[in-house]
Order: structure tokens, then sequence, then C-alpha cells
């Protein structure tokens, strides 16, 4: 399947860059909705899926990211800036234009009856539910990864804007995906999930890098703002690698030998208990450290049901990387 999209002069001087943590949502969950996980992901999807149960398994997300077929267009809504938050684009699908995403309903086959009419008839309640489950599987599957994924998402963005300095537009264009290309003013891609033109979009384009886009690009076209496509950041394949450590003897000299351990064992996302069990020390003292580390800025904490996950930072990836 072969989708086109035209570019005038004024398209071509609109396209721009996001990180964008929504699409990261929407394509980790369809990584792991499609059953089988890009073998990329499959560390990640390990560490993740015990945890899902915070996400109801029939909710919204499972009908509006279905493994294959069309995405819900509103849940990647057209970005403000070039690095929105979770919060920003939280907000700009509380605030769908209603005629977009009315016009919308009929399109996504994945809704039940009973949440086409809400979606219709109540957006307001509609989309603060749909926000709620965002929320959710946020804390639980992208949360805890995010300051690793961003890195990874911002570094392929500084190389695409390098790529454009040296060689220009067309040469950043050819090079996102063996399934683009640019020729005679027209992005051509192959192997789509989604339908792309210029019918009653916006102008330009937006690139969104994407860890979990993996193998094929995904596309957005929405008369909601400009044209979207998601496509596999560089660095994606070695996101999830386990990282060589730097001695821990030399980082324990400075921050604790406890915590310097509860840093490495947080190679993966885990919880005080968890923590606790496996390096022997008690839960209050996990805690105490934990508390002290966040405080550094060395551990970033994230809800999950009853229990809160911890997770290392960048920050704390560079010391615990660094030549020792």
């Amino acid at each position: 399947m072969l989708a086109e999209l035209a570019f005038s002069a004024s398209d071509l001087a609109q396209t721009r860059f996001v990180v964008s943590p929504m699409w990261e949502v929407v394509a980790s969950y369809r990584a792991l909705a499609a059953g089988t996980v890009p073998d990329i992901h499959r560390r990640w999807a390990g560490q993740v899926r015990p945890r899902l149960g915070v996400v109801p398994p029939d909710g919204w997300l499972a009908r509006l990211v279905p493994a294959t077929g069309h995405l819900a267009d509103f849940l990647t809504p057209p970005p403000d800036g070039p690095f929105p938050t979770l919060a920003d684009e939280l907000a700009a699908i509380r605030a769908s234009d209603r005629e977009v995403l009315r016009a919308e309903v009929p399109h996504l086959p994945g809704l039940d009856p009973g949440r086409r009419a809400l979606l219709r008839d109540d957006p307001d309640t509609a989309l603060g539910q749909v926000v709620t489950e965002v929320e959710r599987y946020w804390e639980v599957a992208v949360g805890p990864y995010w300051a690793r994924i961003r890195t990874v998402l911002e570094a392929d963005v500084f190389h695409r804007a390098r790529q454009v300095a040296e060689h220009g537009a067309a040469h950043l264009l050819n090079d996102l995906h063996d399934g683009v290309r640019w020729d005679d003013d027209t992005l051509r891609i192959v192997r789509r999930h989604c339908v792309l033109d210029r019918t009653g979009t916006g102008a330009g384009l937006v690139l969104a890098p994407s860890v979990f886009v993996w193998s094929r690009v995904l596309t957005l076209a929405s008369p909601a703002g400009p044209p979207q496509l998601a496509y596999p950041a560089r660095g994606a394949g070695a996101l999830w690698e386990r990282r060589a450590t730097a001695s821990t003897e030399a980082v324990a000299a400075v921050i604790g030998r406890s915590r310097t351990t509860l840093l490495t064992e947080l190679e993966a996302p885990a919880s005080t208990t968890e923590l606790a069990s496996r390096t022997g020390l008690s839960a209050p003292a996990v805690s105490q450290h934990l508390t002290a580390l966040r405080a550094a800025g060395l551990v970033s904490a994230h809800r999950a049901g009853r229990s809160v996950l911890y997770a290392r930072t960048a920050t704390a990836d560079a010391l615990l990387t660094a030549p020792a």
C-alpha cells in the first residue's frame, strides 16, 4: 500500500519535530496489544506486563489502540511545541474539538456501542475516562522509563537537525525509514497503518521519533492539525540492553554502599518491597534511601495502583556508566 503526501514550499518550511509522550503511549500499547512484541522490546514487555492490571484489559485504550488498523487520531493531538509534557498532551485531548471528535467516532470500529455513544453525546465524561486510563498506563509502562526514552528521542531530533543543516530537507526525509521516500515534491510512504494525505489537514508535517514504532511508520491525518508521521528513532535497538557499570566502589565512596546497591538494582523499575527482597535491606531502610536518592535527582517515583515504582534517572544512569 502506498500513501503520497504532496508538499508545497510552505509545507516544507513548516515541517517540524516533536518528542511526544502520547506517541510513545500509543505505539507502546500497540506493541503490547500485538501479542508478539519485537525482540528489541521483549525485556521491557517482560517488566511491564505483570503490572498492567491497573489498566482495564477491555478499556478505552484497548478499543482506541487496536493491534492493527485505525488508531484514534485524538490521542495524538497537534503539538504546540517540540517537547510537550504528558500533562500538556492530556490537556489537549480533553480540549479536543467536539465536532472533529464526533466526525471521528464512526471511524473507530473498535468502540462498543456504549462507549461510542458516550464519546459522541458526552465527550467531557468520555475524554476524562480516557485521560485517567492513559495516566494509569503511563505510570507502569512508560513513565518509569521516560528519562531513558526521552534521551534517545532527543538525540534523534538533534541528529536530524544536523542532517538538514548539512544536506538539506530531502536527505532528511529520505533517511527516516526505508518505507519513506521523497521525490518530486512528494513524500511517498509504503507499509503504512493509516491514510495520509493533504485533504482537510493543516500545512506542514510533524515528525515524531519513537522508540516503540518499529519496522514501519505510523501516520495521522486530521482536520485538527498538520499530518503527523511517527518513525523509528535511531538508537532504539539498544535502549533496553544492560549497561556496563562503573566501579561500584567509586560510586559507593560518594553516595554510600546501600544507595549504590539500590541504584544498581534499579536497572529495571521496582517497588520498595521488591528492592528490599533483592538487596536484603529492610523496607524502611530502602524507603529512607530512596527518599534521599529522589531528593538528589537520582531516582524518580511512579504510582502503579497501590504501590510505587522507583526508576533511575538519566543522571543516575550517567553516574553508573561513567568510566571508573
